[in-house]
């Protein structure tokens, strides 16, 4: 479905409907332009039948000689005979006697006025009362034309000012990442989105205390739980080394779930710990801590001697130890790599995962494989501490160039010259 622009929809309206409204006021002003100049025509050709009527009943007076450029002509009537008329006055117009008074006969206006047996004929073209309107219309045209594209463009600059505000809080609310919820800041804003700003903030607030409220809670139950099921733990193998026969198997079976249990507990903080970890502040050497984490798992590292990349320490073997825990347990054969452009790369053989089970994978508690292959939380723990740090997580099954297997990358921000020194 197409989304329609709030900005352009007034710009339109309000310019189509301004076109509209100049358009009735053209359309209103030739009517009452015609309306008012042929009353005037007809006061002119009463008032010149008053005039010539005494003049033209006088014996002696002499008539318009015929070149003169006259927009009125007339002929003066006795006993329905033309005796006398202006120069220029053709029979065709005069050819049917009008009645008293005003009419119009074919194109052209006439005013008689009578004294007696005789009558005074005045007419005027209307031709001349339309080239009069026309030109009186173009003039009111051409300034419109002329200032209609600057009201236009007055109304989009105006519009676009306006919602500069609007575009700031869309790009504000659009630029935040999705755990950023911090409140909007968005100045100068209209009195009429104040209160979508301030509802926004209110709602990130609640979401803000509510996330904070169950890291804490994890955090918190995590670490409580630890001395527990430690001091547990150690009664179940004291159990075991004094036990023997089916006693024995269920004490196997409970030092397992409770390794799981501990090893649940140990994600869940280093969860919270992902979530709550600061960004890049200063240049470290991922080297170092990519052996220790190689080493310690007992895997294979291949890379440079050195990198300095700009991450928090502690992130960094978190994400690195969660990653090569995934390859080792879901798979065979996990390798860690580094190469000299920041891409760290975990890959093992084994089952591939399904592509449309991909993306969910770095949801909490997502297992791709059964219950007791893991928490759920590896990846999702790798998903945090990238999210924090502004780095890409990419997955990918089969691991490209082999038949099967897992590969997971992501790519570390190397640190520049200057900030190596």
């Amino acid at each position: 479905m197409r989304v329609r622009s709030l900005r352009r929809d007034l710009v339109l309206g309000l310019g189509l409907g301004l076109t509209a409204l100049w358009v009735l006021a053209m359309l209103g002003a030739s009517v009452i332009v015609r309306e008012e100049m042929g009353e005037v025509y007809d006061s002119l050709l009463e008032e010149t039948a008053d005039r010539i009527l005494p003049l033209a009943l006088q014996s002696g007076a002499q008539d318009l000689p015929a070149e003169a450029e006259v927009l009125l002509t007339w002929v003066l009537r006795d006993a329905g005979s033309i005796v006398r008329r202006s120069g220029d006055a053709e029979d065709a117009v005069f050819a049917t006697p009008a009645p008293e008074g005003f009419s119009t006969i074919d194109d052209h206006r006439h005013f008689v006025r009578t004294d007696g047996s005789r009558s005074l004929d005045v007419a005027s073209p209307l031709e001349e009362r339309r080239e009069a309107g026309r030109g009186i219309l173009l003039s009111l045209l051409v300034p419109a034309l002329v200032l209609l594209p600057l009201s236009l463009l007055g109304i989009a600059w105006f519009t676009g000012r306006s919602f500069q505000s609007v575009t700031a809080l869309s790009a504000e609310v659009a630029a935040r990442a999705p755990e950023d919820l911090h409140p909007l800041t968005t100045p100068d804003l209209k009195a009429e989105m104040l209160p979508i700003r301030d509802a926004v903030n209110r709602l990130m607030g609640t979401l803000d205390t509510a996330l904070e409220a169950e890291r804490a809670f994890s955090a918190n139950a995590a670490h409580e739980l630890r001395t527990p099921i430690a001091a547990t733990l150690a009664h179940v193998q004291r159990l075991l080394a004094e036990a023997d026969g089916p006693l024995r198997d269920r004490a196997v079976t409970v030092e397992a779930e409770l390794k799981r249990v501990a090893r649940l507990m140990e994600k869940l903080l280093q969860l919270a710990r992902a979530e709550n970890v600061p960004g890049p502040s200063h240049a470290i050497d991922a080297v170092p801590i990519l052996r220790m984490v190689a080493d310690d798992l007992r895997l294979p590292l291949t890379g440079p001697e050195a990198l300095p990349v700009r991450m928090d320490p502690d992130a960094l073997a978190i994400l690195t130890r969660n990653l090569a825990e995934n390859a080792a347990r879901h798979g065979h054969e996990p390798r860690i790599t580094l190469s000299e452009a920041g891409r760290l790369t975990v890959v093992n053989a084994g089952p591939i995962v399904a592509p449309e089970r991909l993306p969910l994978l770095t949801r909490r508690f997502e297992r791709a494989g059964a219950r007791s292959q893991g928490s759920g939380l590896g990846l999702a723990i790798v998903a945090a501490i990238c999210r924090n740090h502004d780095l890409t997580l990419h997955l990918a099954s089969p691991a490209p160039g082999q038949r099967d297997g897992f590969e997971a990358q992501v790519d570390l921000l190397v640190a520049s010259a200057r900030e190596r020194s």
